[in-house]
């Protein structure tokens, strides 16, 4: 039977500031990336994350960004792959205290926003995340967009990997990301998201924005739950998987 992860970035909530309805999405999902403290997320919001995803038994990731909170983590940086790997590692480190402390262990790790997107293209970047977080634990498993460099990078050093794709994000040609800058970058109809996750897990490819094909090879498929009417997508795209015999299932089962 052909398995595949659900994934959805929550635990972004800082101090007076929700974002998100962690509590609606985590019972639809197979496993989550918790914010670290960087790009969103404080210490409470952390430990009312992690203690969730135990709650739930979903399979639970780090999510380092940059060190952005007014720019959300979207804004690109420069900054030295030296100084990223430390980025990684201190974030890493947070969240080990919050998943020690009940009883339970980070699986992945994926970056968040632009530090995802530029170490997607940029080798020396993504080397440098994957560097760090092999030295933290080797057991982990990275995530990052199917086909990249990030893969690239992280397979290069024996790091397991996961390919992800996102349901309601444009291709550019180059299998990178559209841009949410471009028109068109995100995908509001239901019915066309689910229809190109299902041909991106059984037929491995998906359609750019220029008509191109492109071939992806998906372990994850990253999903959103920021309002109602995502939830129910979130929901729609759990069932018709499951309808195709595609079993839904943590990384950590077949990664």
């Amino acid at each position: 039977m052909a398995m595949i992860d659900l994934n959805c970035d929550l635990g972004e909530s800082f101090g007076a500031y929700t974002i998100g309805m962690d509590d609606r999405v985590i019972p639809l999902i197979s496993s989550c990336n918790i914010a670290c403290g960087f790009h969103a997320s404080d210490p409470e919001v952390m430990l009312k994350t992690v203690n969730m995803a135990v709650e739930a038994g979903i399979g639970i990731g780090a999510h380092p960004g940059y060190p952005d909170l007014m720019g959300f983590g979207r804004r690109n940086m420069s900054v030295s792959p030296s100084a990223a790997g430390a980025y990684i590692t201190y974030q890493l480190g947070a969240l080990y205290a919050f998943a020690k402390s009940a009883g339970a262990k980070i699986r992945h790790v994926k970056p968040h926003g632009a530090l995802y997107n530029m170490a997607g293209k940029d080798y020396a970047l993504a080397l440098a995340i994957a560097r760090a977080v092999k030295a933290f634990d080797p057991d982990l498993i990275l995530m990052g967009l199917s086909g990249s460099e990030s893969i690239r990078a992280a397979q290069d050093i024996g790091l397991r990997t996961a390919n992800e794709v996102f349901a309601d994000r444009a291709y550019m040609p180059d299998g990178s990301l559209m841009p949410r800058s471009m028109e068109g970058s995100v995908i509001h109809d239901e019915k066309e998201a689910i229809r190109r996750v299902i041909r991106m897990v059984k037929e491995h490819r998906i359609t750019a924005c220029d008509g191109s094909e492109i071939e992806i090879h998906p372990d994850s498929v990253c999903v959103h739950g920021d309002n109602v009417k995502a939830l129910d997508f979130v929901l729609e795209i759990r069932s018709t998987l499951e309808a195709e015999g595609i079993k839904i299932a943590p990384l950590s089962e077949f990664v």
